[in-house]
C-alpha cells in the first residue's frame, strides 16, 4: 500500500489539529487550576472516585487521581495552572501558524515539540507515567509530519 502525499497532508493536518485540541484542553485545564481551591478540587476528586475506590480500593486510575488531589498545594496548584495555561498557548499559536503554512511556524514547532518531549521524558524519570510515553510518541509523529510539510513547502516555493 503505497501512502500518497495528499494522504500525508491529510494525516498531517488531522495530528495539528488534535495538537490545537489539546492545547485548548490544557488551557481549560490550567484555567480551572487558577479559578477552583485545592479543596474544591479534592472534594470534586473523593466525589467522583468514592463508587469506584468501594467497588474496587486498588483501581489504578481512582487511587492515583485522589493521591494527586490530597497532595496539590497552593503552589503546586500555581505551577500546574501556569504549565499548563502556558504549555496550551504555545501550542495553539503554532498549530494556528501551521494550519496557515506560515513557513516560521514550521522549524519552531520543531523546536519546541523537542522541547516539549525533552521535558516529558525528564518527568517520566520521576512518575512513570505511561501517559507521558503516549504523549512523546505522538510529539514525535507530529515532528516527522511537520518536518515534511516544511520540505514540501520549501521545494513548491523554491519551484514558483
Amino acid at each position: 500500500m503505497q501512502v500518497t502525499e495528499h494522504r500525508i497532508h491529510q494525516i498531517f493536518r488531522i495530528s495539528v489539529t488534535l495538537k490545537g485540541l489539546h492545547a485548548l484542553v490544557e488551557i481549560a485545564g490550567g484555567l480551572l487550576f487558577y479559578l477552583v481551591s485545592a479543596q474544591s478540587i479534592l472534594r470534586w476528586v473523593n466525589f467522583l472516585t468514592q463508587d469506584e475506590l468501594t467497588e474496587d480500593p486498588r483501581d489504578f486510575v481512582a487511587t492515583h487521581l485522589l493521591n494527586a488531589a490530597q497532595h496539590l498545594t497552593g503552589a503546586t496548584q500555581s505551577f500546574y495552572a501556569f504549565y499548563l495555561v502556558s504549555h496550551g498557548l504555545i501550542k495553539v499559536v503554532l498549530v494556528a501558524g501551521l494550519l496557515r503554512e506560515k513557513l516560521i511556524a514550521y522549524p519552531l514547532s520543531v523546536i519546541v515539540l523537542g522541547g516539549f518531549i525533552a521535558y516529558q521524558l525528564y518527568r517520566y524519570s520521576y512518575t512513570h507515567a505511561f501517559g507521558l510515553i503516549l504523549l512523546t510518541i505522538f510529539d514525535l509523529i507530529v515532528i516527522v509530519l511537520v518536518w515534511h510539510e516544511w520540505r514540501l513547502l520549501r521545494k513548491h516555493q523554491r519551484a514558483d
